[in-house]
C-alpha cells in the first residue's frame, strides 16, 4: 500500500500538536520504518528519491516540534539520533544508498537556543564524492561533505563529531569532527586543533576498504580511539586493502589540542 503524501502530513501535525505522544510516536516510527523498508526494495533510483522526499517531510515538522530534544524514536535503525550532553545540540542524519553504490547524506543539526527562543534548525545534504575530504579546510552548511554523523560530545565552546561516510562499494571514511557555530549562528565543520606528526589538521579522516570494518568511538571524554589500519591481500592476491590491524590507534585532548597517539590501551577508559 502506498503511502500518500496528504497522510504523511496528517501523521506528522498529529504527532507534533497531539498531547497522546507515546502511542502518536509508535504511529511515526511505523510509518518512518515502511517508508525506508521500500527505498531498500526499490530498484528505480526516482522512486528511492519520491520516498526519501516523504521522509523529509516528516523530519522536518518533528525537527521544528518543541519535543525534539526530550523525545527519541526507537527501533529506527537507519535513523541517526544524537544528542550532545549537555542538551544543547542534536542531530539527525540518514542516507539514500543509489543503485551505483554511492550515497547521499541528510543531516538535521538542531540547536537550542537561549530561553524563549526557538530551537535553531540547520539542514544539510550532501553526497559522496571521489575526491577524500579535505583536512586542510573548514565547511559550511552550502558545501557540507556529508556524512553519518553517530557521536557527539562538547569540547569547550565547540563539539566533537563522529561520523562515517560509507563512500562507494570501493571505499568508506570514518570521520572525526568540530562543530562551532559563527557569532550569528551559522554552522562551521573543521578547526586546527588535531596534530599528527607535527602537522595540524582540520579533522581526522580514516579512508579503508568497503569491505572492512573499522572502529572509531570515545574511549573516554579525552580520548578517541580507532583501529590501527594494515594492508591486507586480497583475494586475487594482485592488490591490497586497508583494514583494521590487531592495535589501536586515538586521540588525546591536552591543553585545547586532540594530539595523535598510537597504541593506545582501547579496554581501559580513562576518568
Amino acid at each position: 500500500m502506498k503511502l500518500k503524501p496528504y497522510l504523511i502530513i496528517i501523521y506528522a501535525l498529529i504527532f507534533f500538536t497531539g498531547p497522546e505522544v507515546r502511542g502518536q510516536s509508535k504511529d511515526l516510527s511505523s510509518v518512518l520504518m515502511r517508508l525506508y523498508d521500500r527505498i531498500l526494495f526499490t530498484s528505480s533510483d526516482a522512486e528511492k528519491e519520491r520516498l526519501n522526499d516523504s521522509i523529509i517531510l516528516i523530519i522536518d515538522g518533528y525537527a521544528a516540534s518543541d519535543s525534539v530534544f526530550s523525545h527519541k524514536f526507537s527501533s529506527l535503525r537507519f535513523l541517526g539520533q544524537s544528542a550532545s550532553s549537555d542538551s544543547r545540540v542534536k542531530l539527525i542524519t540518514w542516507n539514500l544508498m543509489l543503485r551505483d553504490g554511492t550515497n547521499r547524506y541528510f543531516c538535521y543539526l538542531i540547536r537550542k537556543m537561549k530561553k524563549g527562543n526557538s530551537n535553531k534548525v540547520t539542514k544539510l545534504t550532501g553526497e559522496y564524492k571521489v575526491e577524500e575530504i579535505a583536512t586542510d579546510r573548514s565547511y559550511t552548511a552550502g558545501d557540507w561533505y556529508g556524512a553519518l554523523y553517530y557521536a557527539i560530545a562538547p569540547c569547550k565552546k565547540d563539539y566533537i563529531l563522529l561520523g562515517l561516510d560509507f563512500g562507494s562499494t570501493m571505499v568508506s571514511r570514518k570521520i572525526i569532527e568540530v562543530l562551532s557555530f559563527t557569532p550569528e549562528g551559522e554552522v562551521v565543520f573543521g578547526k586546527d586543533i588535531f596534530v599528527r606528526e607535527n602537522e595540524k589538521k582540520l579533522r581526522e579522516v580514516i579512508e579503508y576498504s568497503a569491505e572492512s570494518i573499522v572502529s572509531l568511538r570515545f574511549n573516554s571524554p579525552r580520548i578517541i580511539v580507532f583501529d590501527h589500519l594494515d594492508s591486507f591481500s586480497t583475494g586475487d592476491g594482485d592488490s591490497e586493502s586497508l583494514g583494521a590491524g590487531r592495535s589501536f590507534d586515538g586521540y588525546v585532548y591536552k591543553k585545547g589540542i586532540w594530539k595523535f597517539t598510537t597504541g593506545i590501551d582501547a579496554r581501559n577508559a580513562k576518568k
